[in-house]
This record gives C-alpha cells, sequence and structure tokens, in this order.
C-alpha cells in the first residue's frame, strides 16, 4: 500500500443505535410540543 494512499476505518455507530437515538428524539421533542400546547385561556 502506498503512502499517499488514505485508510480508511470503518464507522463504529450502528444502525441500531441512530434509530434510537432519532426515537428518543423524537419523543422528547413530542414531549416538549405536548407542554406548550397546554397554555393558554383554556390551560394552565
Amino acid at each position: 500500500m502506498a503512502e499517499t494512499t488514505a485508510v480508511r476505518k470503518p464507522r463504529r455507530t450502528r444502525r441500531a443505535d441512530r434509530d434510537t437515538d432519532r426515537l428518543n428524539a423524537a419523543a422528547a421533542l413530542q414531549r416538549a410540543l405536548d407542554r406548550r400546547d397546554n397554555g393558554g385561556p383554556a390551560g394552565h
């Protein structure tokens, strides 16, 4: 292998981990929106 050749390293993140992170982020966003929707004249 030539010294100028770039060495590629495999990614260590698995797809399941990324999906879990995405689901957790979506759930947190939904909770924040639900809390915000409770305000106003009819809410707390």
